[in-house]
């Protein structure tokens, strides 16, 4: 498993990570007891969840309870903001809710410390520098080791990142966004934000939902059980017409090539500049195993611009 730095930063996580949304909910705690361990056994260090996964706090719990020892052999990455109850109190990056956030987080988790704490969306509401200084609290106590965001805009990460920078507090070390072949949008501003600031991408839905693994065909039922065949709301936004061909060209592309379009999705993410880790999330310990392969196709110049040209 290749390891890499998380952006300027001394943090090193695995170029393939574990997604942990379907922790606590999608799948129970056997089925996520096997997938933790044969991530373990490939190598995979970084574990990305939330605090809102598997039903407010569902994928944390579970997590807790699985991990004991070897908590201490992965990178912990969980976030905050969004909503934790149907009020409207328990969200955003006020210091008041920062600050119960994390202590709920760690208890549920069983642990004394996050590895990166990222704040799940931006909070409209509050001051960045209210939410950066309460952040910064929590890496000088020893509660967070580094900070990152998630969902902002590159001016939101720009502006983040100076007022860190200006204060002389830690700021985001990471950005984690949606990115795909067939979601190139933060090709425009948010990479070159994030290469310009020093951030490392941890680019979130690599598979598009599923239409980029080639289980998926166009004309034909969705297959029963998949995430576009659960979720009408996923499969009007991905099964477009455009992202059908888009993705049958790509699929043509891999298979002349004599790789799949896993393969094809990872290896392609893994060569673009700030992308550190592909997070995926798993069902079944055999997916991990094609998660992980996936990331080893070493793409050439050639390729990448012929894949530009296909999926531009």
């Amino acid at each position: 498993m290749e390891i890499r730095n998380l952006g300027q930063s001394g943090l090193r996580v695995s170029a393939i990570g574990l997604g942990c949304n379907n922790f606590g909910g999608r799948i129970d705690e056997a089925a996520t007891k096997a997938v933790i361990h044969k991530a373990l056994d490939l190598g995979i260090t970084l574990f990305d969840t939330a605090d809102v996964y598997g039903e407010r706090g569902g994928s944390e719990e579970v997590m807790g309870h699985i991990l004991g020892d070897d908590r201490k052999r992965i990178v912990l990455a969980t976030k905050f903001a969004a909503p934790m109850d149907d009020s409207g109190e328990k969200l955003g990056g006020s210091r008041r809710y920062i600050m119960a956030a994390v202590e709920d987080s760690l208890r549920r988790l069983k642990t004394d410390w996050i590895d990166l704490y990222q704040m799940h969306r931006v909070d409209p509401n509050t001051p960045i520098e209210e939410s950066l200084r309460a952040l910064d609290d929590l890496v000088r106590q020893g509660k967070v080791r580094y900070l990152g965001c998630s969902n902002f805009a590159a001016w939101q990460m720009t502006d983040a990142a100076w007022t860190a920078r200006t204060a002389g507090l830690n700021g985001f070390v990471s950005c984690q966004d949606e990115y795909s072949l067939v979601h190139r949008a933060p090709e425009a501003e948010l990479l070159p934000a994030a290469r310009k600031l020093g951030l490392g991408l941890l680019p979130y839905f690599p598979l598009a939902s599923g239409l980029l693994t080639g289980k998926y065909r166009r004309n034909t039922p969705l297959p029963v059980g998949t995430r576009l065949a659960r979720t009408q709301r996923l499969a009007d936004r991905y099964l477009t017409e455009q992202n059908w061909e888009k993705s049958e060209r790509l699929a043509d592309f891999a298979e002349a090539r004599g790789h799949s379009m896993l393969e094809l999705a990872f290896s392609w993410l893994l060569a673009q500049r700030p992308v550190v880790s592909v997070i995926a999330g798993a069902t079944r310990p055999e997916q991990l195993e094609q998660n992980v392969k996936a990331g080893d196709w070493t793409m050439t110049a050639e390729v990448l611009a012929e894949i530009d040209r296909i999926a531009g």
